[in-house]
C-alpha cells in the first residue's frame, strides 16, 4: 500500500479567508469581553488626615473652637482610589444640624466629599467635632497706650494721645465678656523723636493674655507720643492756698490737695530755682463743713506741666469744742402720782455741758432740765437718781450731786 502524505500547506492555505475571518472574530468578542467585565472595586483608608474647613455660620453668630482633621476611608475601583490626593477632599462641618440656640459646646457632624464620583466616603473618623456656636456682641471699649520700650537715654515719654481713643470690639459673647482692656503697643525708635504711628489694638483678659477671635472698630488707631528730654523736667510739690475765714465757732482742721506733686517742664534756667507750685486760692469764707475746691496750678513763667492736669484742694471743716456750766439748774420730780407732792435735797444740782461753742453759747438756762422719776412712789423719803436732759448736738459732761433726797407727802 502506497504510504499517505500530508499537505501541511495546503491544509494552512485551504479555506483562507473564512479562517482568518473566524480568528478575527474570536477576538473582538474577546476584547468585548474584557472591556465589559467589571473592575476590581476596594475599600482602604486615605494615607493622610483631612483638615475640616471653617464653615459659613448664620449671620450674626460666630464660630468657636478648634476643628481638627479628619481620616477617612474611601471605597471604589482601585485605580480610582489609588489617585485621590488630599486636595480631592473636603470635609466640611453640617452647620444646618446645629442648634443655634445653645451657648455651651456642641458636636456637629463632619460631612466629606470627594472630587472622583466613582469613590466613596464609607468613614470619617471622627465623625463630629465639638465647637460653640455664639451670637457676637459689641461692646465699646477705652483704648490705653502701653510701651513696648523705652525712649532712647535720656528722654521720656511725654502724654499720649489717642484717636479715636475708643473702639467697638465685636466676637463672640463669651469672649467679649472676658476683655479686661484694650491696649495699642507702641515701640520707640533708636532716635529721640516725637513717636506716631497707626497702630491695630489689642484685647486682653484680667491675665494679660491676647483674646483671639475678636475685632474692633475702627481696625486701627493713631498714636501719638511725645518724647522729651529729661534734663528739662522737674518734680515738685504743689502747695495749696486759702483766703477768708470759715464761721464763727467752726475750725478748719485738715486741707489737701490733689495731685500732691507735678511734673513741670521748661528751660533749666527757668525750672532750677523752683521748689514748689502754688495753687490758686481756695475761698472758705463762712464755711461749716467739708468742701473741695479745684483750682488753677499757677505756673511760674517759663514753665509749663509734663502732663496736663487740674488741682482739687479740700478742707475739712468742725466746730470748736467748749463747754459751758450751769451751776444752779433746779430738781423737778416727774411722774408723780396724784394728791402727791414732792421736793428734794438739794433742790439744785450742777451741771457742765460739752459740745460746740457756738451751740453753747445759745443755750438758755430753761433748755438744761434736771430730773428725778417719782413713777411708783408714795408719801416717804428715798435717794433719787438725777437725769438731765439737753438740747440735741451738746452731751452733760458732769452733774453734782448725781443723787438727792426726795421726799413725797401728801397734799393737806
Amino acid at each position: 500500500m502506497p504510504r499517505g502524505r500530508i499537505d501541511l500547506r495546503r491544509a494552512f492555505v485551504s479555506d483562507l479567508p473564512l479562517k482568518l475571518t473566524a480568528v478575527l472574530v474570536a477576538m473582538i468578542f474577546w476584547a468585548v469581553s474584557l472591556l465589559n467585565q467589571a473592575p476590581a472595586e476596594v475599600t482602604q483608608p486615605f494615607a493622610g488626615r483631612i483638615a475640616v474647613e471653617r464653615p459659613d455660620v448664620p449671620t450674626g453668630y460666630v464660630l468657636e473652637g478648634s476643628l481638627g482633621d479628619v481620616g477617612v476611608r474611601l471605597r471604589g475601583p482601585e485605580g480610582a482610589v489609588g489617585g485621590i490626593v488630599a486636595s480631592d477632599l473636603h470635609a466640611t462641618l453640617d452647620i444646618g444640624s446645629a442648634d443655634l440656640h445653645r451657648s455651651d459646646p456642641q458636636d456637629v457632624t463632619v460631612n466629606v466629599t470627594v472630587a472622583n464620583p466613582n469613590v466613596h466616603v464609607v468613614d470619617v473618623s471622627p465623625s463630629a467635632v465639638s465647637v460653640r456656636i455664639e451670637p457676637i456682641t459689641t461692646r465699646p471699649v477705652a483704648v490705653q497706650v502701653r510701651f513696648a520700650n523705652n525712649p532712647p537715654v535720656g528722654n521720656q515719654p511725654g502724654d499720649a494721645a489717642l484717636n479715636p481713643s475708643e473702639v467697638r470690639v465685636s466676637g463672640a459673647t463669651s469672649q467679649v465678656a472676658r476683655i479686661a482692656a484694650v491696649y495699642a503697643t507702641v515701640l520707640f525708635g533708636d532716635a529721640a523723636t516725637d513717636l506716631v504711628q497707626s497702630v491695630q489694638p489689642s484685647a486682653v483678659d484680667a491675665a494679660g493674655v491676647p483674646i483671639d477671635g475678636l475685632t474692633t472698630d475702627p481696625a486701627v488707631v493713631q498714636v501719638t507720643v511725645p518724647v522729651l528730654p529729661t534734663a528739662t523736667t522737674r518734680t515738685v510739690p504743689v502747695v495749696w492756698s486759702i483766703r477768708g475765714a470759715v464761721a464763727a465757732g467752726y475750725q478748719i482742721t485738715r486741707i489737701t490737695v490733689d495731685p500732691p506733686a507735678v511734673t513741670i517742664r521748661g528751660e533749666p534756667d527757668a525750672i532750677s530755682p523752683i521748689d514748689h507750685i502754688d495753687t490758686g486760692a481756695a475761698d472758705v469764707s463762712g464755711l461749716t463743713g467739708d468742701k473741695s475746691f479745684n483750682v488753677a496750678l499757677l505756673l511760674p513763667a517759663g514753665t509749663s506741666l509734663f502732663r496736663q492736669t487740674g488741682s482739687t484742694v479740700t478742707v475739712s471743716v468742725a466746730p470748736y469744742v467748749g463747754t459751758r456750766p450751769f451751776p444752779l439748774v433746779a430738781v423737778t420730780a416727774v411722774n408723780l402720782g396724784s394728791n402727791l407732792l414732792a421736793d428734794t435735797d438739794p433742790q439744785t444740782v450742777a451741771v457742765v455741758l460739752a459740745g460746740p461753742v457756738a451751740t453753747l453759747q445759745g443755750l438758755a438756762p430753761g433748755q438744761v432740765v434736771a430730773i428725778v422719776d417719782a413713777s411708783g412712789r408714795g408719801a416717804s423719803s428715798a435717794p433719787a437718781d438725777v437725769s438731765v436732759r439737753v438740747p440735741a448736738g451738746v452731751t452733760v459732761q458732769t452733774v453734782q450731786p448725781t443723787r438727792v433726797t426726795l421726799t413725797i407727802r401728801t397734799r393737806s
